[in-house]
């Protein structure tokens, strides 16, 4: 196996709090410079990087005074926003030692979700690397709600990944990769070097929980790599202690796990609209229309939808599940949830008489409706 890195062009590197914190003790100026100093090589190579950092609520708790993780929602965006300014000063630092600017730029799922602002973020940050600029991203944790935010930066890592086309995907972690099973229960747990992003035997050996510092664990990594496989984006899951690891992976040498994807490139509207973590509503399907919509490809129309969950308006993302609950597709809407609960199970030639006007014979069309 030879490492994606080597050919990747443009690169998401995520690193996790129990990294950046030296595992809550402060933030770990030496590794952040050798970080610094693997992406400037990496650079030099014609590579572009961008950095996705956790880290601001471990350092700020520390800075604060508390010896554990606060639970109160106010306490933690303090500790965010304290530790964002340390976690700011050190990489800028670190990165001027190499004659490379940096950029903070902080995100919640809502400037995602939000087509204007999602392609402002697109173009803002194909702005900072075309500058050279390394922009430094982490979630704006000063001000999300359970409503905004990622859940974690390996979601945010796969969502960026996305956002700007990225051929690839580090996440630096305080393991070697992805085991078969918690080696630290089973002696005969094994490295997994290599697999296809996405298949569902990686999230039943991944389970478990994050370390007492982040909020990821391995499960959200697998799954991470998953959503980072939609737009095309290879990912890698690494130990950020190891020597060298960044540069090695440039020049080819295989390091921990290496996730490939291999679905084709999604358009980008489907893209933004297979990255809602949150959508508006969501519209139950009978049997008939699932077959339709994932077996056939077809339009999704209101004749084959039982229900409508939420409120929403015309042009919103909604969730298209069947009776047993699970989602399969995601769209936009054509119409507001008032008018689809008025229309639903009804054939299309009936919606000028019920609404008294025609948006469309559909629901949601197929050009704008995107399977999960």
């Amino acid at each position: 196996m030879k490492s994606v890195i080597h050919s990747a062009k443009r690169i998401i590197i995520k690193v996790g709090s129990s990294l950046v914190t030296n595992d809550g003790r402060g933030l770990d100026h030496q590794a952040i410079a050798r970080w610094a100093a693997q992406i400037a090589a990496l650079r030099a190579l014609g590579k572009e990087v961008v950095l996705v950092s956790s880290g601001a609520i471990a350092e700020g708790r520390l800075r604060l005074g508390f010896e554990t993780r606060p639970t109160d929602v106010h306490e933690l965006q303090a500790c965010a926003a304290v530790g964002q300014m340390g976690l700011c000063q050190i990489y800028e630092s670190s990165f001027r030692a190499h004659g490379i600017g940096t950029a903070q730029v902080l995100l919640t799922h809502a400037d995602l979700a939000d087509r204007e602002r999602y392609l402002n973020a697109r173009s803002t940050l194909a702005a900072l690397l075309r500058f050279g600029v390394v922009p430094i991203i982490n979630e704006n944790d000063t001000v999300i709600t359970d409503e905004i935010k990622f859940g974690d930066n390996d979601t945010l890592g796969a969502l960026v990944a996305n956002l700007i086309d990225a051929d690839a995907l580090i996440i630096l972690t305080d393991q070697k990769g992805l085991y078969s099973a918690d080696p630290r229960k089973d002696p005969d747990a094994y490295l997994i070097t290599e697999a296809v992003a996405g298949d569902p035997a990686l999230e039943a050996m991944a389970g478990g929980a994050g370390s007492s510092l982040g909020r990821g664990g391995m499960l959200t990594k697998i799954l991470a790599a998953k959503r980072a496989a939609g737009s095309g984006a290879h990912t890698i899951i690494a130990w950020g202690r190891e020597d060298n690891v960044l540069t090695r992976l440039a020049a080819g040498e295989a390091i921990g796990t290496q996730l490939a994807a291999q679905t084709a490139h999604l358009t980008a509207r489907k893209q933004w609209m297979a990255d809602h973590l949150h959508t508006a509503g969501k519209v139950v399907l009978d049997a008939g229309a699932v077959e339709k919509v994932k077996g056939e490809g077809k339009s999704l129309l209101p004749i084959g939808v039982v229900a409508v969950e939420g409120e929403f308006g015309r042009g919103a993302v909604i969730t298209c599940v069947t009776q047993n609950g699970v989602a399969i597709a995601r769209g936009l809407s054509n119409y507001t949830s008032s008018e689809a609960r008025r229309i639903v199970r009804k054939p299309s030639s009936d919606i000028a008489a019920i609404l008294g006007y025609v948006e469309a014979p559909e629901l949601i069309h197929r050009d704008n409706l995107v399977l999960l």
